[in-house]
């Protein structure tokens, strides 16, 4: 097959993508598939099963010799597109088992938090959406069985609650625009909520009393998962070995500060947790922390930071307060509008008690929220989405988000920065970053514990409660979060991949530059971990 044609059929198979999974394609600022909701009745996900068999055979087919070796890379790539919708619709029927599948469509922030266009057009976009709802979710609510498993449904119920709050956001987007603006979008969201609650009232009255717990995806489907996301055919096996030995490092490491210290972990931890910003002081200290997290990664000559780089820090919207601490909400490789990110924090409730606000401020202590800022700006996910706009890869690369890369390297550089000094003097901020690390293990540990194993629920939480050292309640909620989203091994699974190729490749290849080494592998994209290897072999030493 001529480049030509690879180049055309590269396009097809992007395009079949988006046609599933449009609200993936705003995101990355592709903003032809504005006001699109996702495929939901299943003729229309068979007839999208049939093409991208179809797709699938012709990439097969063709003649990969004649290929140069970086669309060799990129041929694997689309497959992989193609193989994971493939693998949620037909051997986990994601579509079939989980109501969350749908609701996670439904957010507008696209539309709001970035100013790509003008905001009639981004309304326009906005009222799409609304108006789609109803028809959309009565698909799912079709399609779904009648016996899910009980954390789905539960979860599900949640974000259905917390829906209209962002259709509200979105109103009031509107409306300060215009007042017709507002008018069409308070009337696209009456509809819209009505069909939301059809739908949440169907999974608590009719799904919620027969659901079960047979979330697990077995040993089969489980390393199928791996694949088709990471292109990964270790045993999964080795990879629990290895997550239960850096386990054993962090807590180790931990141990050691705490005799060094001469106290206890408790009290290393309730230490950490009490040297917390006030309230008012919240968003300040992390726009603080942003500015001084930069200055460190350019003083280091960790990564190349690019000119025009901006991260805005501001409150995370009402809506989402409930499901996220902080997050990072980064332009994507084809946004063209600006460079700018936007870090949201989550703020203090005023509604809630003393007690309540003095606990979510420790959990939000200075270490800790320097850590946060480490992963989710500098060098973490902003600056990754930076490099990742500027990379000369192919379409193909571009559209490839793998998660145990895109996290992986957002937790690696946690440890990244403490490795080369950051918060020092003092042991703190290595212990916020080995607090967080030894989640990220039990996390690992749990998804292959709860999905393969026959782990309890009540097991994975003993498991983070003893060695993540958290409370009972979230502790629990970080082990029900394992039984929808079994890909939160992707953290560990991530850093452990970096750091192997680090320790292979940044001598013989780089000379031991750090930012050399950092500034190939994010121009690599964010691609499946099982390429990291092959990659970084082409790059001449």
């Amino acid at each position: 097959m001529a480049n030509g044609e690879f180049d055309a059929l590269e396009r097809e198979v992007v395009d079949h993508l988006f046609e599933l999974y449009p609200t993936a394609a705003v995101s990355l600022g592709l903003h032809t598939y504005d006001g699109r909701l996702p495929l939901s009745e299943r003729v229309a996900t068979d007839r999208w099963l049939e093409k991208a068999a179809t797709l699938e055979a012709r990439l097969k087919k063709m003649d990969a010799a004649s290929l140069p070796e970086d669309r060799k890379i990129d041929r694997l790539l689309l497959e992989l597109l193609l193989a994971g919708p493939r693998f949620d619709l037909a051997e986990i029927e994601e579509f079939d088992r989980n109501p969350m599948t749908y609701l996670a469509a439904l957010s507008l922030t696209s539309y709001i938090a970035r100013d790509y266009a003008p905001v009639p057009k981004r309304v326009e976009g906005i009222v799409r959406i609304l108006e789609g709802i109803p028809a959309y979710l009565e698909g799912g609510r079709r399609r779904l069985r009648a016996v899910l498993p009980r954390p789905f449904v539960s979860l599900a119920i949640s974000m259905a609650q917390g829906l209209p709050s962002s259709f509200a956001e979105a109103e009031e987007f509107a409306r300060k625009e215009s007042a017709d603006l507002g008018d069409r979008v308070a009337s696209a969201r009456q509809r819209a909520e009505a069909g939301l609650q059809e739908f949440q009232d169907d999974l608590k009255t009719r799904r919620l009393p027969r659901a079960n717990d047979a979330f697990a995806l077995g040993a089969k489907l489980y390393q199928r998962l791996l694949y088709v996301r990471e292109g990964i055919e270790r045993p999964f096996t080795e990879i629990e070995k290895a997550g239960r030995a850096d386990l054993e490092r962090n807590r180790r490491r931990l141990e050691q500060i705490a005799r060094e210290s001469r106290t206890s972990i408790p009290e290393l931890l309730e230490h950490l947790n009490a040297d917390h910003p006030t309230s008012a002081d919240l968003i300040p200290t992390a726009r603080s922390l942003v500015d001084g997290a930069r200055r460190f990664v350019e003083e280091h000559a960790l990564a190349t930071v690019p000119e025009g780089a901006r991260a805005r820090v501001e409150e995370t919207p009402a809506w989402g307060r409930s499901l996220s601490t902080a997050s990072m909400e980064s332009p994507g490789p084809f946004e063209t509008a600006s460079d700018e990110g936007i870090y949201y924090v989550t703020p203090v409730d005023p509604a809630w008690s003393a007690k309540q606000q003095e606990e979510w401020l420790r959990s939000l202590n200075r270490k800790m929220l320097a850590n946060i800022t480490a992963h989710e700006v500098y060098p973490g996910h902003y600056l990754q989405f930076l490099h990742l706009r500027r990379a000369q890869g192919s379409l193909a690369r571009k559209v490839y988000l793998s998660p145990s890369f895109v996290e992986g390297w957002a937790h690696y550089s946690e440890q990244l920065v403490i490795e080369e000094g950051f918060g020092a003097p003092g042991v703190y901020a290595e212990v916020a970053q080995l607090h967080d690390a030894l989640l990220r293990d039990c996390r690992l540990l749990s998804s292959i514990g709860l999905h393969t194993a026959g782990w309890t629920v009540a097991q994975a939480t003993a498991l983070i409660e003893k060695e993540a050292h958290f409370e009972h309640l979230p502790a629990e909620r970080e082990a029900i979060r394992g039984t929808y989203n079994p890909e939160y091994f992707c953290y560990t699974l991530g850093k452990l991949a970096i750091l192997d190729a680090r320790a292979k490749f940044l001598t013989t290849r780089f000379g031991g530059a750090l930012r050399g080494f950092h500034d190939t592998l994010l121009g690599f994209g964010c691609p499946p971990l099982g390429l990291l290897e092959r990659l970084f072999t082409g790059v001449p030493s």
